[in-house]
């Protein structure tokens, strides 16, 4: 089974991203393995549920692998694919020891996937000194993803005002990569990205 990894720094809307293009799959209910220290607990969410428990707008709300198996249609009936949601990433080395091993699971996970999706929140590009401001982490993700011909940047909340001004500096800055943008809490944006997928599977 392929895996589709969500990346990205925190409160990004990575999580809602995840959650959301799940059920605009037709994923219902919306059964979660959390993967942590090699082991797996599993629980099933509906979609507000999951939404309200599994999303903050304090940054290192996920603290673990988060998985989803859903179908997509394909040439030969069905493909069903992983959707990975992952920690935050940020600059430097976090202080707190359970983001440090957090950030290690998503490193290593990326390695492993078949498609990246990594998400940047266009609304806050621009925001210097903050968590959710265009940073080496970014770049760092793009320079791996060129190596992948599944690597997809989503300019997220593309509903905001401000995400117009940082939508265009994504597609500046990451000019030669694919950039697609979305409103993760409001699906827009979610037929070209599901079409993206169904060709790279």
């Amino acid at each position: 089974m392929k895996r589709c990894i969500i990346i990205g720094k925190p409160n990004a809307g990575k999580t809602v991203f995840t959650l959301n293009f799940a059920a605009y799959l037709g994923t219902a209910p919306l059964h979660l393995a959390v993967r942590q220290d090699k082991t797996t607990s599993w629980k099933t969410y509906g979609l507000d549920e999951a939404i309200e428990q599994l999303t903050s707008p304090k940054p290192h709300r996920t603290l673990n692998l988060q998985e989803l198996v859903v179908a997509l249609p394909a040439r030969k009936g069905v493909k069903r694919i992983q959707l990975i949601d992952t920690c935050g990433l940020v600059e430097g080395i976090p202080e707190q020891q359970d983001i440090r091993r957090a950030m290690a699971e998503t490193l290593a996970a990326v390695r492993d996937a078949h498609l990246i999706l990594h998400i940047i929140d266009a609304s806050r590009v621009k925001a210097a000194g903050t968590v959710e401001a265009l940073g080496e982490v970014d770049y760092q993700v793009a320079q791996f993803g060129q190596l992948r011909d599944g690597y997809l940047i989503l300019a997220n909340k593309i509903d905001l005002p401000e995400a117009k001004e940082g939508l265009e500096l994504i597609a500046r800055e990451f000019a030669g990569h694919q950039v697609m943008p979305i409103s993760a809490l409001y699906q827009q944006g979610f037929k070209a990205v599901k079409q993206f997928v169904q060709r790279h599977i």
